[in-house]
Parts: C-alpha cells; sequence; structure tokens
C-alpha cells in the first residue's frame, strides 16, 4: 500500500515542488493550500503523514496541530513542520505543541526524503516476538492498538510521545543519555538535535501526570533520563 502524505502549504511553487518530490520518490501526494483545507481533507483520507507550513493564513501550522492532537482519531499522525523560523523558542514551540520533526527552509529533497524515512520508520515501531503489550504497575502499553491507558482509562501521547514511552518501558532502571535516546527512539538521523529530547520528555511528563505516572520519567543529572518505579 501507498503510503499517503498530506502537503498543507500556502505558497504554490513549494506547495508543486513538495508533491513532485513526493512522487518522485514513491509516496501518494494530497495538497491543501492552508489549514481548514488541510481539515477538510483529514474527514476524506487519513494520510500517514503531514507536512505543515508553520506560517499558514487563518489556521497557522501551531494551531492545526493543537487540533489534530485534540482529535482521538487523528491524534497518532505524525507531523513534521517546514518553516523558515530559526529561533530555538520557535522550534520548541512546535515540538512543544505536537510536532514530531521540522525542516528549515529552504531544504533539499533528500533531506526531506530522509526526513520523511526516520519519522514514519520511529512512528511505526515493529515487534519482535509478538509481544503486544508491556506493563508498569497499572500502566498499560499495546503496541498494536498504539494506545496507553491506566485502569483502563486512555492516555493520550502523540506519535514520539508513545514511541519513548515505549522504549522506556522495554527499558527500565537505566539511564540514558539524550544522545542515545536520540539514536535508539528517533532512528539514523543526524538531523535531530539534543534539546529535542527535552521537549518530549516534557510532553510525555505531562501526559502521564494526570494518572500519577509522570514521576516515573526521572533527570538522572549529569546523564539524562531514566524510566524507573522506584523514586
Amino acid at each position: 500500500m501507498t503510503t499517503m502524505i498530506l502537503v498543507v502549504e500556502d505558497d504554490v511553487a513549494i506547495r508543486d515542488m513538495l508533491c513532485f518530490s513526493l512522487k518522485q520518490m514513491g509516496y501518494g501526494c494530497v495538497a491543501a493550500s492552508d489549514g481548514e483545507q488541510g481539515l477538510e481533507c483529514l474527514k476524506i483520507q487519513q494520510p500517514d503523514l503531514i507536512l505543515l507550513d508553520w506560517m499558514l493564513p487563518g489556521i497557522d501550522g501551531i494551531e492545526f496541530i493543537r487540533r489534530l492532537r485534540a482529535n482521538e482519531f487523528l491524534a497518532n499522525i505524525p507531523v513534521i513542520m517546514l518553516t523558515a523560523k530559526g529561533e530555538s523558542e520557535d522550534l520548541v514551540k512546535g515540538l512543544s505543541v505536537g510536532a514530531d520533526d521540522y525542516v528549515n527552509k529552504p531544504f533539499s529533497p533528500p533531506e526531506l526524503g530522509a526526513r520523511i524515512k526516520a519519522v514514519l520508520r520511529r512512528c511505526n515501531p515493529t515487534e519482535s516476538g509478538g509481544k503486544q503489550t508491556i506493563e508498569c504497575e497499572r500502566l498499560i502499553l499495546d503496541t498494536k492498538s498504539h494506545r496507553v491507558t491506566v485502569d483502563g482509562e486512555r492516555i493520550d501521547l502523540g506519535p514520539t510521545e508513545f514511541r519513548l514511552l515505549h522504549f522506556f518501558m522495554k527499558n527500565t532502571d537505566r539511564a540514558y543519555s539524550r544522545g542515545q535516546l536520540l539514536d535508539y527512539v528517533w532512528g539514523d538521523t543526524v538531523y535531530i538535535e539534543e534539546r529535542t529530547v527535552d521537549v518530549h520528555i516534557r510532553r510525555l511528563r505531562k501526559a502521564l501526570e494526570p494518572s500519577g505516572y509522570e514521576n516515573f520519567v526521572q533527570t538522572v543529572r549529569g546523564v539524562g533520563y531514566r524510566f524507573s518505579a522506584e523514586m
């Protein structure tokens, strides 16, 4: 089955270039010229990934992601933001609301292709040995349904937070540096900065907070992070 990508970009030239490049890479492509049209496209077909321009008329990229992550049926779609913004606080804001990666304009098709492959790979982990669920006390992660629950109540996680929690729960009580987490969770891409890990750790803790499991994601001073039931 062809991997389908939704492109939400208001610049006609960039949108056409993206669609052409994606088709050359073997992907299917649906294009939208603004946020509202992009949301309408999601009602018709759920893509495997969204390429989303930051600066859109009307519903901008940040608001688009907020609405996406608030929808139970669309929340797990990975998003790569396309942005000309280079300030660190802007990039952190995009990651904080739910973007899985970002590409700075201008970018080359090979770079974009590498980002897409990396995000799709890490957001769709394959299981070895057929194990479907991982449990830590009352916290249950189901790899088949891509859901995390506590006492039957669902915890909403973005694709990257799910992948991060999945890795942590498979490797409890061991500390990992940010670089190691990038290698294991984000994969073999050279484009992701270490500060990205901190942003997603904060998002994971915030999602776990209502269930009381946020303290299981622990900061190890001078090292990085670990996941442990022991305080």
